[in-house]
């Protein structure tokens, strides 16, 4: 009872601190009931509750639910909602002019195969739910621990974590099993990083509850925690322990996120802070923005366009029976009872809405189930695809959107990341520059460098490509004291972790540059040996060094550096800094001995393509760091949104009055094939971008090397750019810049290529004049390329939406990096590449592949098919369905605008759902006009897309002009044969659907180019199907049972025998094909300058050899490796095909067709 009184007043003392600082949050330690009670509860849609209980539910069904909520979701379809009310008109029998569950059963077997589609991907995740809510973990109940499983977590319990378990929910570390309670936690399944990163409990829990290593103690444990409410910020948490009358500042270091991993670390304590949905991985879990495709926007389009056009045609239908009923049924006797309460308005009126039932095929259901059966299966195949398989990684392309694999084939803009996705992000330490000498030499290759003798180095490992004998004679006689200080700055100055195996550290690292500069630190004697919180080991020449790291400025984007300060065995103190030179040279010291020297060697690393970073260090007085302690122990007390101002404040003023050091030159080499999928996407008209945080002349070489700029391209900088968005006629004056030889190599070699090189800070400007952005957009159109230098990743994404507002076009931005996120979720089509620098890219990208070159196959070859597929199938759909619907119409003239159907009711549904629809689905799985080879051959066939040759809206008004002539030739060809005949109405419904049949089934086989066995097969069986199914529904033993419905008995039976119908069905399909086929046959007759140009051409490497002189000074890396596939015969394809003509450019002049 004292515990609790006491907890009481603690809690009451504290409200009102909480209530400023923004910390509302509570937890009670051993609380396990109180917050049970504060756990949320639903029932329907009431809810009440504070935190979270620990259970996953990423399911959405249950028993109860499943059926409602299904349909709710599908009918939040506009076309599913249409669709639903056409099966309510047609239940009314008024109005119903054909029977009911005619279009009732394919509704049902549309939404039951969605709905069983979605509820088996749920069992699957409640599945997955189960598996992880049931996991064991130990949870201090009374005085020991029990086994639990996940899902008893609550808030406030203390739970005992293992070696290699995975961290249940968001605790605070209260001790651990390792020195001064530090633990290794692997943070792979929330950032993709694999390196080990440590935590720390607080001094003040550490102690206590390690003094008295029992159960006992931990039970006792009556701590309060306020902090700041559940949200996504993985990297930041602020908070207070309240505990033996002390308020202890939290941050990130002390707490375990949910779904990380204890490694190296036999045990910790936790107490639980947040669970389920309240931790911070779970709040990180929201849906990527859903994106939509342009085929699709032109799809919706024409769903209005035809539901519009359905709207005034039975208007205009319904107004003529109404006519008709008013001047001749009245004045009829036989007719007049047709006339419904002898009103022919009313009967004009409920002839309209069968008129809207008639024709509501137009817009056929199955038409979006189709797309999404289509849009899994290319999917698929870019899965299944091995030539963009990675065996070293064991990495498939991935295809993690299914729905924008259309939008692949029409990409105009490519926004790379240069830093592990042009480049391998394998870094190697190749020079360095100490005291204004450098050392090493990039002129050599590093596979053919020399390799140093270092066996008096017992840590070496080799991997050091680098031939410095001069620099090991020095650092071994200790000659140089900058050396010395240059090589402890590459061995304190990280983030590093080293796990001791087989008697060597093994480094754990956040990123590969740290990788590169420890190991070349450890190669020339200086070894990093582990580190805790407080202290860093090091091995100098064999001589252990023990630093006491007193601070340490961690690396951002916006900072650029990263800074430890330290106290050295002697006493003294140094803060040793690494970072951006951009950053660093405007912090030096003035008079700084060897700056321009060192300056000249950040000049030659840069034209080397090498990255660099410079090195510099500050002597601290006691007196500056007992200030900056005090001002780093106010604002660790702190717990408002100002801590990090207060800490930026600080340490920009501890980061001034360096000494430079040196500069280290890492070699990043190009990925395999980069410069030949650069030039194969350049001459498919793709514009490619880099948006990259390096230097400006790193950059401008790499652009260089990878071939993205040639050695005539014209570099235009900022200075002369903002002159000419600033001149009265931007475009003149772009022209007159052109001329100009900025940054030109040879520059006795005329030329008109430009490229565009800007930087960060001078993007800045484009927001405060937002009306550049067309003109820039209209300028950067006529570049080569444009280079971003020293970008933020918040200015990748807006680059990415500046070409977005100024273009139409379809924009795909690829990187693999944490800071590529942003551009890549904010692009039309998101790439990611399985690189080293954390899984963040992949999880959010559209596309998932392992090299750049890739890109290759997945736009030119996937891309391009999926669009033409996608292009195709949805022509022939609206032409086919259209087509045998407004057959109606013209029926409706002679039948007195009656809205009676000229089909026989079940051919109206089987026709959409059986006899046309296998044939063009394998259309829209195997269609390919070339074959993968000849794609990437002829990259220039890409530029169909770019342009929507086959999916424009005219392309669309064509499919529909020419659905209304066959539909005119399929109702007039018969109606002209029987007229003034015997033969009856039921003989003209069975022609009319042959015709109809036939005609789709000759449409695709006009617009097929590739023929498998699947696509013969699917034709052969949609014909037996229409005479099947046609002799079912008109036999005499459906006519038995419900003869009011199967009314038809014996019609097809007399049909099929007579040759009449044979021939006029026949020409009534073939002069509704006509003019596809004259297409067609022109297509393949007509001369051509580029004929069977595909089928003659022999293969034509890419030139891959600079064009530098070895004496430039300008000289770039050659990283770009070279590397070296049957055309087949082609079908030209259908009636689309006629808008790629009335552009001026039809891809039959560049592709042989024959028939």
């Amino acid at each position: 009872m004292a515990t609790q009184s006491r907890i009481v007043r603690l809690i009451t003392t504290m409200d009102a601190e909480s209530a400023e600082s923004g910390l509302s949050w509570e937890v009670r330690a051993n609380q396990h009931h109180y917050h049970k009670r504060q756990q949320k509860k639903s029932f329907l849609f009431f809810r009440r509750g504070r935190c979270s209980d620990n259970v996953v539910r990423s399911y959405k069904y249950s028993v109860l639910t499943f059926l409602p909520l299904t349909l709710f979701e599908q009918f939040q379809q506009p076309a599913n909602l249409y669709f639903l009310f056409m099966v309510v008109l047609q239940s009314i029998p008024i109005i119903s002019s054909i029977a009911w569950y005619i279009s009732v059963v394919p509704v049902l077997i549309i939404l039951s195969v969605k709905g069983i589609k979605d509820l088996i991907n749920d069992m699957a995740r409640r599945g997955s739910d189960s598996a992880i809510n049931s996991r064991p973990c130990d949870v201090l109940v009374s005085q020991s621990f029990i086994t639990a499983q996940w899902k008893d977590l609550c808030v406030g319990d203390i739970v005992r974590i293992h070696k290699d378990q995975i961290i249940p929910a968001d605790l605070l570390l209260l001790c651990s099993s390792e020195h001064q309670s530090l633990c290794y936690v692997e943070t792979a399944d929330i950032d993709g990083e694999t390196n080990l990163k440590y935590r720390q409990a607080l001094d003040g829990t550490h102690h206590v509850l390690t003094s008295h290593p029992a159960d006992g103690t931990l039970a006792n444990f009556d701590g309060v925690v306020l902090c700041e409410e559940p949200n996504d910020r993985l990297y930041t948490f602020r908070g207070q322990l309240h505990w033996r009358r002390q308020c202890l500042p939290l941050d990130s270091e002390h707490i375990l996120l949910r779904g990380t991993v204890l490694r190296n670390t036999p045990y910790a304590y936790g107490l639980v802070i947040y669970t389920g949905t309240d931790t911070k991985i779970l709040r990180n879990c929201g849906k990527l923005r859903k994106k939509g495709t342009r085929v699709e926007k032109v799809l919706n389009g024409a769903v209005i366009g035809i539901v519009v056009a359905i709207l005034l045609t039975a208007l205009l239908l319904a107004v003529g029976n109404g006519l008709f009923a008013s001047r001749v049924m009245t004045h009829t006797e036989v007719l007049s009872s047709l006339v419904i309460n002898n009103d022919p308005a009313y009967t004009g009126f409920l002839t309209f809405w069968s008129y809207i039932i008639l024709l509501s095929p137009a817009m056929p259901l199955a038409l979006f189930f189709t797309f999404e059966m289509i849009h899994t299966m290319h999917s698929k195949f870019i899965g299944w695809d091995l030539e963009m398989y990675w065996q070293k990684t064991d990495s498939p392309a991935q295809a993690r959107h299914t729905s924008l694999c259309e939008e692949l084939g029409q990409v105009e803009y490519l926004l790379s990341d240069k830093t592990g996705t042009l480049t391998q992000n394998r870094l190697l330490f190749r020079q360095c520059c100490i005291a204004g000498k450098i050392y090493g030499d990039v002129s050599i290759r590093a596979e053919d460098t020399k390799p140093m003798d270092l066996r008096w180095n017992p840590f070496s490992r080799g991997g050091l490509f680098m031939w410095a004998p001069t620099l090991v004679r020095r650092l071994r006689a200790q000659q140089c004291e900058t050396t010395r200080q240059f090589f402890t700055a590459l061995t304190v100055c990280h983030t590093v972790m080293a796990e001791w195996k087989k008697g060597a550290p093994v480094y754990q690292v956040a990123s590969p540059d740290e990788e590169a500069l420890v190991c070349a630190a450890r190669e020339l004697g200086w070894v990093f040996l582990s580190r805790t919180r407080d202290i860093i080991d090091v091995s100098e020449l064999g001589v252990t060094r023990r630093y006491k790291l007193l601070a340490l400025l961690d690396f951002t984007s916006q900072r650029r550096r990263m800074s430890v300060l330290v106290q050295e065995p002697g006493g003294a103190l140094k803060l040793y800094c690494k970072g951006a030179d951009i950053v660093i040279l405007e912090r030096l010291q003035r008079g700084c001995p060897h700056q321009e020297m060192t300056e000249q060697a950040l000049e030659l690393f840069s034209q080397a393509s090498l990255r660099t970073l410079c090195i510099a260090v500050r002597s601290v007085a006691e007196a500056s760091w007992k200030q900056w302690r005090k001002t780093l122990a106010r604002a660790a007390a702190m717990a408002t949104c100002d801590r990090g101002n207060l800490l930026e404040k600080l340490y920009e003023e501890m980061e001034q009055e360096l000494q430079l050091l040196g500069v280290t030159g890492i070699e990043d080499r190009l990925q395999e094939g980069v410069p030949e999928t650069i030039a194969l996407l350049t001459q498919a008209g793709i514009k490619v971008w880099v948006l990259t945080g390096d230097k400006k002349e790193t950059a401008v070489n790499i652009g260089y090397s990878c071939k993205l700029l040639d050695p005539d391209t014209k570099l235009l900088e900022w200075q002369e750019l903002r002159n000419i968005l600033q001149s009265p006629d931007p475009e003149v004056s772009f022209l007159k810049a052109r001329e100009t030889q900025l940054w030109a190599i040879e520059k006795d070699k005329p030329g008109s290529k430009t490229a565009m090189v800007l930087t960060g800070p001078e993007l800045t400007e484009f927001d405060q004049r937002p009306e550049w952005g067309s003109t820039f957009m209209s300028l950067a159109k006529q570049c080569q390329s444009v280079l971003c230098c020293r970008v933020t990743p918040g200015q990748k994404a807006n680059i990415v939406t500046l070409v977005q507002n100024h273009t139409s076009s379809i924009t795909l931005s690829i990187g693999d990096g944490t800071n590529d996120v942003n551009m890549i979720k904010t692009a039309h089509v998101g790439v990611g590449l399985v690189g080293v620098e954390g899984g963040q890219a992949v999880q959010n990208a559209d596309f998932a592949l392992s090299q750049f070159r890739f890109l290759q196959r997945l736009l030119l070859v996937h891309g391009r098919w999926s669009y033409r597929r996608i292009s195709l199938f949805l022509s022939y759909y609206l032409f086919k369905t259209c087509s045998y619907t407004l057959v109606q119409i013209w029926f409706g003239i002679f039948n007195g605008f009656s809205a009676q159907s000229v089909y026989e009711g079940w051919f109206i549904s089987l026709y959409i759902a059986f006899y046309t629809a296998f044939h063009i689905l394998f259309v829209a799985f195997f269609e390919k006009d070339v074959s993968a080879e000849n794609s990437l051959k002829r990259p220039e066939l890409y530029k169909s897309g770019q342009r929507q040759q086959l999916s424009s809206p005219l392309v669309i008004f064509v499919s529909l002009v020419y659905a209304v002539y066959a539909s005119l030739a399929l109702f007039f060809i018969p109606y002209g044969v029987y007229s003034d005949t015997a033969f009856d109405y039921q003989t003209m419904a069975i022609t009319v659907s042959m015709a109809a049949t036939f005609t789709a089934i000759i449409e695709n086989v006009l617009i097929s180019r590739y023929w498998t066995m699947l696509n013969i097969g699917a034709v052969c069986c949609s014909l037996l199907m229409f005479f099947i199914g046609t002799s079912v529904t008109n036999s005499k033993f459906l006519f038995l049972r419900a003869p009011l419905d199967y009314y038809f008995y014996g019609a097809s039976v007399m049909a099929f025998r007579d040759p009449v119908v044979w021939l006029t069905a026949v020409l009534a399909a073939l002069t509704a094909v006509l003019p596809s086929l004259i297409f067609h046959a022109v297509s393949a007759i007509r001369p051509s300058q580029d004929k069977h140009k595909v089928h003659s051409m022999t293969p034509q490497p890419v030139e891959l050899n600079p064009r530098f002189k070895r004496g430039s000074s300008r000289r770039r890396s050659s990283f770009a490796v070279s590397q070296g596939p049957a055309p087949e015969r082609l079908i030209s394809s259908g009636i689309q095909n006629t808008v790629m003509d009335t552009n001026g450019v039809d891809s039959s002049d560049a592709i042989s067709s024959q028939v």
